[in-house]
């Protein structure tokens, strides 16, 4: 009996270990600390923009964190077809942000819950030969967008860094900018200063600093924090029955690609930190999960549902590959949900110190961005042009935001979004001069020859084979000098 345990437990897959109760909790509240930062932030940046009341963008912070603990269950235990059983934090995606303030200011909030649902049962349709699709967002095209997504949330974070409310007397005031400017400076302190785990909660630990400061100078108010009740269970479209509107969709389509894309990376990639293969059918379980995590989503009042990076970066860190511990931070998630008080603090946040923190928290996924463009081959190929093109072209809403207000609705829907912009930009030149080659030029443009030393072929012509040059001389193979027309003889 012994030996049959002993062979049962060398069989037993890493994500598989089971830890005592007390590592599983200590574990998975590490997870929820490492990601807290990131699930808030999203629902407090819609809730904003969509002009609701603190109350409500408090339901939405909790709807968020409901929803993220349920996603991440169903993507570390698994059901038939649905989850990677591997320690894998689910969350809202940062992705869609852009996206979903754009569409906030045609449709409402409801357009955006409307979108999300259609756009992630699209995705759950071609979930099963999304492999084939993937070739077609290589890491120039999700650089693009990672990228164009931190660029596209600076603004929002200037916004907050101000004090928020545009219509507020106290708008852009010293006080906001200065409190704004303390937070950047302790998120900074404690990246430099602080152990590996403060460094890692630099952000949280941060906002939380900073709200301190802000109330013992009388600018934070959290009167309102007890006005409602302490526990209760998320409310059912409870910001109205989801619109859906053709255009909001096509442009949230955008954003499921680039989540499956990223949700895909994350799965093989903490596939190979824990030492599991991940076959075809357990990458589509997970696509799958995510999917369907993101249709629900919306009936208690959140977003896109997608893997967190940070967290597959906490499992090489800790060394801890056990899925049931992530699967334990969902429980904390869950347990969050539960407690609208919850959310009403976050609420209570002022928007100078989310401003501060924003800056680092937006700069990083634009930093991640561009350390994916930095994996890109530039030479000899036109991929220099685009990506110059498509975060052009995503900057265009942001630069101007009235650049496309006298074109039809639904223009104004996919491409006011500088997310959605450079993604159909960056997808649709990818294909012309990397997928569709037939018509290229071998004579490419400047942008090529800008990229590193070329020769024409005709230049090389007259050169037999072991002619070689030495001190600004040709030489050829029996070492006998051989002339060089100048070049005003021609």
């Amino acid at each position: 009996m012994a030996e049959a345990a002993e062979e049962n437990t060398a069989r037993l897959s890493p994500e598989d270990e089971k830890l005592s109760i007390g590592a599983n909790l200590a574990y998975g509240l590490q997870h929820v600390l490492t990601m807290y930062g990131g699930i808030v932030a999203v629902p407090l940046i819609i809730g904003q923009a969509s002009g609701l009341t603190p109350a409500d963008v408090g339901l939405l912070v909790t709807a968020s964190l409901f929803a993220g603990g349920l996603a991440t269950i169903l993507q570390t235990m698994g059901i038939p077809f649905f989850g990677s059983r591997l320690p894998l934090v689910q969350g809202v995606s940062f992705s869609g942000v852009a996206t979903m303030i754009a569409i906030t200011g045609h449709g409402g909030i409801q357009a955006v819950f409307g979108a999300v649902i259609a756009a992630s049962l699209i995705g759950l349709i071609i979930t099963p030969v999304f492999s084939r699709v993937t070739r077609f967002f290589p890491p120039i095209v999700t650089g693009i967008v990672i990228t164009t997504i931190g660029l596209t949330l600076m603004p929002v974070a200037a916004g907050w860094a101000m004090g928020g409310n545009r219509s507020a007397p106290d708008f852009g005031s010293q006080a906001n900018i200065l409190l704004a400017a303390a937070t950047l400076m302790i998120v900074l302190l404690l990246s430099k200063l602080g152990s590996a785990a403060i460094s890692r909660l630099s952000i949280l630990l941060a906002i939380i600093i900073g709200t301190g400061i802000a109330y013992a100078a009388g600018i934070a108010d959290f009167s309102r924090v007890m006005n409602g009740p302490l526990v209760a269970l998320p409310q059912i479209f409870h910001f109205g029955y989801p619109v859906f509107d053709t255009a909001a969709i096509i442009s949230m389509c955008i954003v499921i690609m680039v989540t499956l894309v990223e949700t895909s990376a994350d799965i093989l990639a903490v596939g190979e930190i824990v030492g599991t293969k991940v076959d075809a059918r357990r990458l589509g379980d997970g696509l799958r999960a995510d999917m369907l995590s993101s249709i629900l989503a919306p009936v208690v009042g959140s977003f896109t549902q997608s893997a967190f990076a940070q967290n597959v970066g906490l499992v090489a860190v800790t060394g801890i590959k056990s899925r049931f511990v992530v699967a334990t931070g969902g429980l904390f998630l869950v347990a969050l949900g539960l407690l609208p008080i919850v959310g009403r603090i976050v609420a209570a946040v002022p928007s100078s110190v989310l401003g501060g923190a924003g800056l680092v928290l937006f700069g990083t996924v634009a930093a991640s961005g561009i350390r994916t463009l930095a994996k890109v081959d530039y030479e000899n190929n036109m991929n220099l042009i685009i990506v110059a093109t498509s975060i052009g072209f995503g900057m265009i809403p942001i630069a101007s935001p009235g650049f496309y207000e006298h074109f039809p609705a639904w223009v104004i829907t996919i491409f006011h979004s500088g997310i959605s912009s450079a993604a159909l930009m960056a997808i649709t030149l990818n294909l012309l001069f990397n997928h569709l080659t037939t018509g290229n030029s071998d004579q490419q443009s400047v942008f090529v020859a800008g990229t590193e030393r070329l020769i024409h072929y005709q230049d090389i012509a007259g050169l037999h084979d072991g002619d070689y040059f030495l001190n600004g001389k040709l030489y050829d193979a029996n070492g006998s000098e051989v002339p060089l027309i100048p070049a005003e003889a021609h």
